[in-house]
C-alpha cells in the first residue's frame, strides 16, 4: 500500500523509465528541486503521447535518446504549489500547463523571440524529468496560465493540441480545400481547427474506422480509407477543380506524403508533422513544377500558438471528441495498452484518483 500524497513529505509517485528495456515503473522518487526561476506544480491530469509509447516500448529511437532513470510524460495540467523567489506572475492555486520544450534562451532564435526554433531545446520527459508524476517543476518561462473556463481535460492536452494548431495554421486555410492524412489524436484536433478556421472542404484520409468516425464528428467533409478510395475520385465527387490547396501530413507514412504531393493544386502548401520511420523518396519534379511549399512542423510557437488555442476554444472550437479514454494513473498499464491500439483517441491519466 502506497502512503497518501500528503504523507510523503520528501517524495512523490511517478512513472519512471528505470532502466533500458520495455516497460515503466510506478515508484516513489524525490520531489523536484526548485530553483529561483521555477514553478512547482501539483499534477491533476496528463495525456499519453506517441513519444511516451516509444519510450515505454523501448524502440530504437528511445534506446538512442533516453538516459534512464527518467520520469516520463510531457502533457499535463495542474495547480501551482510554490514559486521561486524570482517568480512574480504565478501564485499558488493557479491552473497551469507547461510548454514541453525547454529552450536555452541565449541562441539567435531565442533572443529574436523564435523560441520554437531553438536548436538547444531539451524535451520534458525526454531530456529532463517529466510530468507523469504528482509534482513537476518548470522554469516560469515554460508555464502557461490557463484562462477561465478552459476544460481541465482539454488543458491537459494543450501540448498536442498546440501541435495540431501549429500544423493546421501553417498555411492560410480560410476558404481553402484541405487534406488531412492521418487521424490520430493530433490529426483529429487539426481537422476541427481547419474547419473552425474557415476551410471550405476538409478531406481526412485514415485507415482506422473508429478514427474515421471521430473525424467526421470533428468537422471533416469526407472521410476515406486510403486503401479503398482514390483521392482523385474524391476530388471529382466534391467538384474540386485542380487539387488541394493545403495538406496536413500527420501520419509519417511515405505513401501518404507522396499521395498528398500528387493531389495538390499548383502553389499549394504541405505542413508535415508526422515523423516517418524510414527515408522517403519523393518526386522533386512534381514539387518544383507545381511550385509546392513543404514545411516541417515541430512543437508549438511559444506562445502565439498557446494564445490561438485559448481564443479558439473560447470562440466555440470543441476538441473533446478526440479524448476517448480516461484512467487513474495507477492503471497506467491499461492506459498505455489502450493508447497503443487503434481503438483509442487521446488517453488521459488522472493523478488525483
Amino acid at each position: 500500500m502506497t502512503a497518501p500524497r500528503e504523507a510523503r513529505q520528501g517524495s512523490m509517485l511517478a512513472l519512471v523509465k528505470a532502466a533500458p528495456g520495455p516497460g515503466l515503473e510506478l515508484r516513489e522518487v524525490p520531489r523536484p528541486q526548485m530553483g529561483i526561476n521555477d514553478v512547482l506544480i501539483r499534477v491533476h491530469k496528463t495525456g499519453i503521447c506517441g513519444t511516451d509509447l516509444h519510450i515505454e516500448s523501448w524502440d530504437a529511437w528511445a534506446a538512442r535518446t533516453i538516459v534512464p532513470p527518467l520520469v516520463v510524460g510531457h502533457e499535463f495540467v495542474g495547480d501551482v504549489v510554490e514559486v521561486g523567489s524570482n517568480v512574480n506572475d504565478f501564485r499558488p492555486g493557479d491552473l497551469v500547463s507547461g510548454e514541453g520544450h525547454v529552450v536555452c534562451g541565449r541562441c539567435r532564435h531565442c533572443l529574436a523571440g523564435r523560441r520554437h526554433l531553438c536548436a538547444n531545446t531539451i524535451g520534458l520527459g525526454v531530456g529532463r524529468d517529466g510530468a507523469f508524476a504528482e509534482l513537476i517543476a518548470l522554469p516560469m518561462a515554460n508555464v502557461w496560465h490557463h484562462w477561465p473556463g478552459i476544460d481541465e481535460e482539454v488543458a491537459a492536452i494543450f501540448d498536442p493540441f498546440g501541435n495540431a494548431v501549429h500544423t493546421a495554421l501553417a498555411f492560410p486555410v480560410l476558404g481553402e480545400d484541405v487534406l488531412v492524412s492521418g487521424a490520430g489524436p493530433i490529426g483529429l484536433m487539426a481537422t476541427a481547427v481547419v474547419r473552425h478556421a474557415g476551410a471550405r472542404l476538409v478531406v481526412v484520409s485514415e485507415p482506422n474506422p473508429l478514427r474515421r468516425e471521430i473525424a467526421a464528428r470533428m468537422g471533416a467533409t469526407v472521410v476515406i480509407d486510403p486503401r479503398e478510395r482514390d483521392l482523385k475520385d474524391v476530388q471529382r465527387e466534391l467538384g474540386m477543380v485542380e487539387g488541394f490547396d493545403v495538406a496536413l501530413e500527420m501520419s509519417g507514412s511515405p505513401a501518404a506524403l507522396r499521395l498528398a504531393i500528387a493531389n495538390m493544386a499548383h502553389g499549394g502548401g504541405i505542413a508535415i508533422l508526422g515523423i516517418p520511420t524510414q527515408e522517403i523518396s519523393l518526386d522533386v519534379n512534381e514539387i518544383v513544377f507545381k511550385m509546392l511549399t513543404l514545411r516541417g512542423i515541430y512543437g508549438r510557437e511559444m506562445y502565439e500558438t498557446w494564445y490561438k488555442m485559448t481564443v479558439m476554444l473560447q470562440s466555440g472550437l470543441d476538441i473533446t471528441p478526440a479524448i476517448t479514454h480516461r484512467f487513474s494513473f495507477r492503471e497506467y498499464r491499461a492506459a498505455f495498452a489502450a493508447a497503443r491500439t487503434g481503438g483509442a483517441g487521446k488517453v488521459i491519466l488522472d493523478w488525483t484518483a
